[in-house]
């Protein structure tokens, strides 16, 4: 489509039908088009390309190139090459063949957010520190935690994957890091599309005051407050059980057995089976807190069925024949040292059984 069929309207937010109407005009133009495949081809490139800052801390460059091309083609060309070169990324990899589909959603969110900042917009340092933090925080945090436990439920069954403390402070710790050299990209970058008649906005405003400095650092920080208010939440709310394989059940169950055998002479080890019906570790902590439920056995059983026991649940425990409920508890151990911390094993009156 020719240049001069194209509205050169400068937006101030996204939220408008003309502002749509735009970017998705943007799929009949062959010259943005043809700029879409030049920006998949560097993001593709730039994956393999990082800036080291220090020991285990680098800028991966490649959101350049997709800051780039969105700013200039928008969000609708950028949602379908943020599609075609992650799977482009694999391909030349070699990691097709364990590619999982989910974490595309994760580069189409990013390329998007970048559309909806920087497309056909008065191009600001605000602009630029937004759409990195929202990267940064819903994006690599928010949105690709509940894929890789996906991931990893699906392709390594056994493992469970968590939001670590160091993860977390490193992402958002490279969020101003990374706001200040796109920043500094563009500001060479946005002249340059403008002469080319590929972007709209001849005044870039690309330069960090004291204000937008201090920003940053209140953003950062609203950023690890707000993940590590979420993670000491989620530590104190959600039972470890709950997620546990039938090995780690096993395991568990058989562990109160010894703090109850070792700290009581009310049972003997051929009469009970203990249940944990839940566990939390509050954040930070090596304690944890088991809610134990101790079982006898009713009658006589094989050894096989003696071993299917110990790998019972809350509620099959509870539902099985060869099973009487005689005690219940409070177990908290330090899973550093093993050592018990506290034992509290009531056992049940007859009635309440």
């Amino acid at each position: 489509m020719p240049r001069t069929q194209k509205s050169n309207r400068l937006y101030p937010h996204p939220f408008s039908k003309a502002y749509w109407l735009d970017a998705a005009a943007e799929l009949k133009d062959t010259k943005m088009l043809v700029f879409a495949a030049l920006m998949i081809a560097l993001r593709v490139a730039l994956k393999l390309v990082a800036i080291p800052l220090a020991p285990g801390l680098k800028i991966n460059t490649a959101f350049l190139a997709n800051a780039l091309g969105a700013m200039v083609f928008g969000p609708v060309v950028a949602a379908a090459g943020a599609v075609v070169s992650d799977l482009l990324g694999c391909i030349i990899t070699g990691d097709i063949a364990t590619y999982f589909p989910p974490f595309v959603l994760t580069e189409v969110a990013g390329s998007v957010i970048f559309g909806l900042f920087l497309y056909r917009a008065k191009l600001s340092t605000t602009r630029v520190m937004l759409s990195r933090f929202c990267i940064c925080f819903f994006v690599n945090v928010l949105l690709q935690t509940p894929i890789m436990l996906l991931y990893y439920k699906i392709y390594v069954p056994g493992a469970t994957y968590t939001l670590t403390v160091p993860g977390i402070v490193k992402n958002l710790f490279m969020f101003p890091i990374e706001s200040v050299v796109l920043s500094l990209f563009l500001s060479v970058m946005q002249p340059i599309t403008y002469r080319m008649q590929l972007t709209y906005d001849p005044d870039a405003d690309l330069e960090f005051s004291k204000k937008q400095i201090a920003s940053l650092i209140c953003l950062s920080a609203v950023g690890i407050g707000s993940v590590l208010g979420y993670l000491v939440y989620h530590y104190d709310t959600t039972s470890l059980s709950a997620s546990y394989t039938t090995q780690q059940r096993v395991e568990a169950n058989k562990s109160m057995a010894e703090y109850v055998l070792d700290n009581s002479d009310q049972w003997d080890d051929a009469q009970i089976v203990t249940v944990v019906e839940s566990a939390y570790s509050p954040f930070l902590s090596s304690e944890t807190t088991y809610n134990v439920a101790l079982y006898t056995v009713n009658e006589e059983l094989s050894q096989g069925e003696i071993d299917a026991l110990w790998e019972l649940s809350k509620s099959k425990a509870a539902k099985n024949e060869h099973l009487t409920r005689a005690a219940e508890g409070v177990i908290v151990a330090d899973e550093k040292t093993g050592a018990l911390v506290s034992f509290q094993m009531d056992a049940l009156q007859p009635d309440a059984q």
